[in-house]
């Protein structure tokens, strides 16, 4: 269609509206789309209000009804309008034009949907499943219409360089497209792998994960050369682009590249996997939830995410608490006083430890006595326990508790830090009412100071002569 073409169909169609009927027309059709509107209202009010279990079918035909229901509904009535204005006027051009609008409106979003439900689920794809609808369906409309060509006339005409090649409007567009298009299957088509990949329990989580990264790259590669090829543009001509992409990896962007080229090291050696329990340092401990091609998700004992980079992850030194075994020792520190019962005290702290549910029978709790201290004997309890992603720090005060508890209910003393505090140059009466008004002493430090001789009375000093004057 050429200019004149065009504007000879605009001149028909200003033709049509100064007819009478084309107003009665207009009339029908904003009649029947509010009334297709208000009874599509009405349909997802009843659908959202209907309460039971449903089945996957069922949901999904009627979540498909609610999607075709809006232009399923203004073609049957307006079919009923075609069906009642043509005796009387017999020529109805504009409802004849609304038909095939309407009736290819409510096969793209059929169309659109059911390849949405096909594929695996992505959040951004259900949130622009209505704008693909609209714009698959503008241009169907434009084609059947009529008014494509033109369109594409008047876009070739803008025309720009680009180095020796010579570019217009519709050829970018085209580009974009395609582009766009063959990206979406291509991810569409990874989802899919990633879907079925993830429901093989039997296969690593690891090399699950992987196949999925390796997919979705090499289809996304794929489709970006084949779109590029399509529209006609040179793939030999990307080779000055990908020097310097390898330039730039090189020097501004060889931490990124060596994040990702982490990821499929971790992914491939397996030593970090999904559900491990690890340490990057002394603050921060978590379950491994997520693992990409450039960054680690560590979920910590507080709730908080702590995205991990991989490359922190490969140079430096992690302790994985679950890498070959997922049992874990936890240990819990006390001291009690050199005069008080040891058997006793290893006995109640073993049973402390047993008595919990978390705690292991194999390998089974111990009570170690680790060192000979100032103020009395330092004992370890080492318990196992078998779920380190449900937290350490939990059980350790549980058990600290029921010891605390164990050793009063028995009379096992826990002993505190005491100092010995002696004033020199002083006597002894001020000694210990020094000594009495810092700290309360023990007894032994008081039979001590009590044991002190008095210190003998500083000799008197002689003033100096007085000089002799001349």
């Amino acid at each position: 269609m050429n200019e004149r073409e065009l504007f000879s169909l605009l001149r028909g169609i200003w033709r049509e509206l100064q007819e009478p009927d084309a107003w009665w027309q207009f009339v029908a059709l904003f009649a029947s789309l509010a009334i297709a509107w208000w009874l599509t209202r009405l349909l997802r009010q009843y659908s959202r209000d209907a309460s039971g279990e449903r089945s996957a079918l069922r949901e999904f035909g009627e979540s498909g009804l609610r999607r075709v229901s809006f232009p399923l509904l203004a073609l049957a009535l307006v079919l009923l309008a075609r069906a009642a204005l043509q005796p009387w006027w017999g020529h109805v051009g504009m409802i004849d034009l609304a038909v095939p609008l309407l009736l290819s409106l409510a096969v793209v979003r059929v169309t659109v949907y059911v390849l949405r439900r096909a594929f695996a689920p992505s959040g951004w794809l259900a949130a622009s499943e209505r704008f693909f609808a609209l714009t698959v369906w503008l241009c169907l409309a434009l084609y059947i219409t009529g008014l494509s060509d033109p369109l594409i006339d008047m876009l070739e005409q803008v025309t720009f360089s680009v180095g020796k090649q010579r570019l217009d409007l519709w050829v970018v567009l085209h580009a974009a497209v395609t582009v766009l298009a063959t990206l979406l299957i291509a991810l569409w088509a990874a989802g899919f792998v990633e879907q079925r990949l993830l429901r093989a329990q039997d296969m690593d989580s690891n090399v699950r994960v992987l196949f999925a990264r390796l997919a979705k790259s090499l289809l996304s590669l794929v489709a970006l050369l084949f779109s590029l090829s399509l529209v006609g543009i040179d793939i030999t001509a990307l080779s000055v682009f990908g020097g310097a992409l390898a330039v730039g990896l090189g020097f501004g962007l060889q931490k990124i590249a060596s994040n990702y080229v982490s990821g499929f090291i971790i992914l491939l050696d397996r030593s970090i996997r999904i559900g491990n329990v690890i340490a990057v340092d002394a603050t921060t401990s978590g379950v491994v939830t997520q693992i990409t091609t450039r960054y680690t998700v560590v979920n910590t004992q507080t709730g908080s995410e702590v995205i991990i980079p991989n490359e922190y992850l490969v140079s430096n030194i992690i302790q994985n608490r679950s890498f070959t075994d997922s049992r874990v020792r936890v240990a819990v520190q006390v001291q009690i006083a050199y005069d008080a019962d040891i058997d006793l005290a290893m006995q109640l702290m073993t049973e402390v430890a047993n008595a919990q549910s978390r705690t292991l029978a194999d390998p089974p709790a111990r009570v170690l006595l680790t060192q000979f201290a100032d103020s009395g004997l330092n004992l370890e309890l080492g318990f196992w326990i078998g779920d380190p992603e449900a937290g350490s720090a939990n059980i350790r005060s549980d058990v600290s508790v029921a010891v605390l508890r164990a050793f009063r209910a028995h009379g096992i003393e826990i002993p505190f830090p005491q100092r010995e505090v002696r004033l020199l140059g002083q006597p002894v009466a001020c000694a210990a009412t020094s000594v009495e008004a810092s700290a309360a002493p023990s007894p032994a430090a008081t039979a001590e100071l009590s044991a002190t001789p008095p210190a003998a009375p500083a000799a008197p000093v002689k003033p100096p002569p007085s000089p002799t004057p001349e």
